[in-house]
């Protein structure tokens, strides 16, 4: 029988949908963006089209294949989970940055959304999920405090093998396994994901004999969900990692189109370099559905560390980028919508929302005597949101702020896969646009570079010097 996603009828059912009506002028005003603007770009547009064609073609996108190029590592990631989950209740992420929020956010969205808290039974056979992405001593005191050593599996991703973070919780962690279980007994507790030749865990992994899968080497951290840095702990969780591949796939179909308006990558990318030309510097996320919090996580480290930058392409100063602002639908109506709604025009709001929930909740035909609540009852909760989705986009419209509505039809792996690839094309080519680097962090370079120094670490004694030269603080300034 057939695999779902390999039925053209179910895949087109499940097709996202971008609705950005309330970001054009005829339906937000004069804070919104004309038809026309959008056409005085079509050079600008197709140029960035070519470039992203040509990037692809010459290997310097090799994220945009990987819904295709995958097959052997998709069959070795099931066979090795199919191994091991039996023997282990806990499998955990040591990682930061795109190695962390791209598993949370595909767990917290594929999943039950108390995981961890059910029966292993109740999990299918698959193991609890931890992620420790942060050196915070107390978090990773206190993970060693609720998993069983015995039963636990240690996943340690990381591309170049250097980051401190990631590499120092693998010492840690290394050390303990080897005096409680001898190096060849921590051996089986231990998978690494890293580069296939170069870095520091390589070497480590393969004269320690660990597990390892592959980062390819023209992936970075940022765009690398798709690769065995998220694959492997989605299988590890029970995720249909082929439907999520199948489902960026379909998304690729659709952003190959030149037709710029049928487009959602191309347009995604279009509508907010428009904005941010006209000073709107915030992207907003919003979802409403609880199971996709973590997408805005993961969105936010996508756009701002790819699209923030000092220089372009010819080295000129711009300091362009949005910063993206995570929120959730209607949780975050009663913290930050007030904000949006009567504050500075200067942002874009992107509701992200689900036509079909995995679940349905009616509320009891109560207290019909008092009006303000009887009115609720015999109604849902799946009611209930959608319909505060549509207010507050109402409310947003009126008070003339931009925003723009993904759906998805419902929360699966599929239509994950294509939010995922989305909103990396459109990365991608919003970093076209405005003709920056999208695929490189030097800002975040300066801040690594510079932790390394203050720790003495060979070959950065130049930075050293620089930083022994900085302005002594003013206890004045200090209160």
């Amino acid at each position: 029988m057939a695999n779902r996603y390999e039925q053209q009828s179910w895949k087109d059912s499940m097709r996202l949908k971008l609705d950005f009506n309330n970001m054009m002028t005829e339906y937000v005003g004069e804070t919104g963006i004309s038809q026309s603007e959008i056409a005085t770009l079509e050079k600008q547009i197709e140029k960035a089209e070519k470039a992203m064609v040509e990037k692809r073609a010459n290997g310097k996108m090799d994220w945009r294949d990987l819904p295709y190029n995958q097959a052997d590592v998709v069959k070795d990631i099931i066979e090795y989970v199919d191994s091991v989950k039996d023997e282990f209740d806990s499998f955990v992420v040591l990682g930061i940055g795109g190695s962390a929020l791209g598993p949370i956010a595909v767990q917290q969205a594929i999943n039950h959304p108390y995981y961890n808290e059910l029966s292993k039974e109740k999990r299918g056979g698959y193991p609890k999920l931890y992620v420790a992405d942060n050196v915070d001593p107390e978090k990773l005191v206190s993970l060693l405090d609720v998993i069983e050593l015995d039963k636990t599996l240690f996943n340690v991703i990381t591309k170049s093998g250097s980051t401190s973070e990631t590499m120092s919780q693998f010492m840690i962690i290394k050390e303990i396994l080897e005096e409680k279980y001898g190096v060849e007994g921590a051996k089986k507790h231990i998978v690494c994901t890293t580069d296939a030749e170069k870095g520091n865990l390589r070497p480590i992994a393969d004269e320690q004999g660990y597990k390892s899968f592959i980062i390819p080497a023209g992936v970075g951290g940022r765009f690398s969900e798709l690769t065995p840095v998220g694959l492997l702990p989605a299988a590890m969780c029970g995720i249909d990692i082929e439907e999520l591949l199948a489902g960026a796939a379909y998304m690729d179909e659709l952003c190959k189109t030149d037709n710029t308006f049928k487009n959602p990558a191309s347009m995604y990318a279009i509508l907010n370099y428009l904005a941010m030309k006209k000073g709107k510097n915030i992207s907003v996320i919003m979802p409403y559905a609880d199971s996709l919090k973590y997408i805005g996580d993961w969105y936010a480290q996508l756009w701002a560390e790819s699209l923030g930058k000092k220089f372009d392409n010819e080295g000129k100063v711009v300091n362009v980028g949005q910063t993206p602002v995570r929120a959730l639908g209607a949780t975050d109506q009663h913290s930050q919508v007030q904000l949006y709604a009567e504050g500075p025009k200067d942002k874009v709001v992107v509701f992200v929302g689900v036509d079909n929930y995995k679940a349905s909740l009616e509320i009891p035909n109560i207290y019909s005597n008092i009006p303000s609540l009887g009115f609720l009852g015999g109604e849902t909760h799946n009611k209930l949101l959608k319909t505060e989705q549509m207010a507050t986009e109402y409310a947003l419209l009126k008070a003339g702020q931009t925003n723009m509505t993904l759906t998805l039809p419902e929360v699966n792996e599929f239509t994950l896969g294509q939010v995922l690839y989305l909103f990396e094309v459109a990365t991608g080519f919003a970093g076209e646009l405005l003709d920056i680097n999208a695929f490189d962090q030097p800002g975040v370079e300066e801040g690594k570079n510079a932790t390394y120094a203050m720790f003495g670490r060979p070959g950065y004694e130049e930075k050293k010097a620089e930083l022994d030269t900085r302005p002594a603080k003013n206890d004045k300034y200090i209160i």
